[in-house]
């Protein structure tokens, strides 16, 4: 069994290797994280726009075949690395949803933040188009070089939980940009 386990840690490293890199319109950071907190610098209507924008998923050319059969599927789920959160700020343990501190601090795993220990970010999208090694997606809000770690088809069967909970304050996050496009 690899790496050596005792009181839940493990002494292994993981290295990974990025199959491609997002194109996007997105240059910078929103979501920030400051001494004992994360920061908000964008604006909702900004993160909207971006959740709705076009995206390129382009994988090195030597996976092509990879993507073979990808078209008949309408979403994938995108896994990426935020290369822009420099190391130092993956440590803050609890945090206010979206640097908000009308929301309750909570711990950094209650979140979908950035801001990780392991930052690996995964996206559902909707696949538009495939040209060979590249794929066009809509609703990744990855900024633009961020590395891409793996792409797996979205199936609703596999995925899909019944009786979902989630807490109130990420329901407000939800109401608010839905909210924005009314």
């Amino acid at each position: 069994m690899p790496g050596k386990e005792s009181k839940g840690e493990t002494s292994s490293e993981i290295k990974l290797k990025p199959v491609g890199v997002v194109r996007s319109e997105i240059k910078e950071l929103s979501l920030v994280a400051g001494s004992r907190d994360l920061k908000w610098r964008g604006k909702l209507e900004a993160s909207k726009a971006e959740k709705s924008g076009v995206s390129e998923l382009v994988l090195n050319s030597d996976l092509t075949d990879m993507l073979d059969g990808i078209e008949e599927f309408s979403h994938l789920l995108v896994l990426y690395w935020p290369h822009l959160v420099p190391p130092e700020s993956r440590v803050p343990m609890k945090v206010h949803p979206m640097g908000r501190g009308a929301f309750p601090m909570v711990g950094l795993f209650a979140t979908c933040s950035p801001i990780r220990p392991n930052s690996i970010l995964v996206m559902a999208v909707r696949l538009l188009e495939r040209k060979g090694n590249i794929l066009r997606v809509e609703g990744l809000d990855a900024v633009d070089g961020s590395p891409v770690l793996d792409i797996k088809p979205y199936v609703p069967s596999y995925y899909a939980k019944d009786e979902v909970r989630e807490s109130d304050w990420m329901k407000q996050i939800h109401r608010e940009f839905a909210n924005l496009s009314s």
